[in-house]
């Protein structure tokens, strides 16, 4: 089994989480913004629609993992994985792949190790999550400016637990791209259309946002009371 070091600690592979709260929206945005934001990588965005890209906005408590207890918060995008030919369309969504484009978190132990093993874009920020409630919060806020505060209310129940096999994850850094194998067992599952509201601030971050023409009317949210992920070895693409 393959093994690093972070930060004087032995990190095992693959990396476990054994328990966690996700909460997610998935909004339609302009493909040719979401190219933009996401240039630098050098992939492109899966059109599920024509000149229709989406854009995934997630809040987690990890509550129980193999990288301590933090919260994290994601913006990321349905792409096209590298190499995929052919025309755009709608198939693009049956083998689109998940870019993760953002993804703070409030503790440094995972900011390092998220960085050095699979690559991703890991920042430290103050992520204020509250989910003991009928809705489903998260203030997230960066360099003490507000990025954004989005709510969720869930859902209608998903019947079982599963295993899910998620879209393929990419992640960009430093001139590299990788893709990095997942896998999340669920419970207590909930879906609706629409769902969620967002405000945003005044970061960067934020007008990104406001670019990609949020805040919107989510096409559907999620939310899943119990997670358990495995994260394997980067693979360099």
């Amino acid at each position: 089994m393959a093994s690093h070091l972070i930060q004087g600690r032995t990190v095992g592979m693959p990396v476990r989480v054994r328990d966690a709260e996700v909460c997610g929206a998935f909004y339609p945005v302009r493909a040719d913004a979401a190219r933009a934001v996401i240039a630098y990588s050098g992939l492109d965005v899966a059109e599920v629609l024509p000149g229709k890209a989406v854009c995934v906005l997630l809040f987690i408590d990890y509550r129980d993992g193999d990288l301590d207890a933090y919260h994290e918060f994601g913006m990321a995008f349905l792409i096209r994985p590298p190499g995929t030919t052919g025309s755009k369309g709608p198939a693009d969504l049956r083998q689109a792949g998940l870019f993760v484009h953002w993804l703070p978190v409030d503790q440094a132990f995972t900011l390092e190790a998220g960085r050095t093993l699979w690559g991703f874009p890991k920042e430290l920020a103050d992520i204020d999550l509250r989910l003991n409630s009928p809705y489903k919060r998260c203030v997230l806020r960066k360099d003490g400016r507000l990025v954004l505060d989005m709510l969720i209310k869930p859902g209608v129940p998903v019947p079982g637990g599963a295993v899910v096999a998620p879209f393929a994850a990419y992640t960009h850094r430093e001139g590299v791209t990788r893709r990095v194998p997942w896998s999340v067992r669920v419970r207590g599952a909930r879906l609706r259309a629409g769902g969620a509201l967002i405000r945003l601030g005044n970061h960067p971050i934020a007008k990104e946002l406001s670019e990609l023409g949020l805040p919107r009317r989510a096409t559907f949210t999620t939310t899943v009371s119990h997670a358990q992920l495995t994260f394997g070895e980067a693979l360099e693409t």
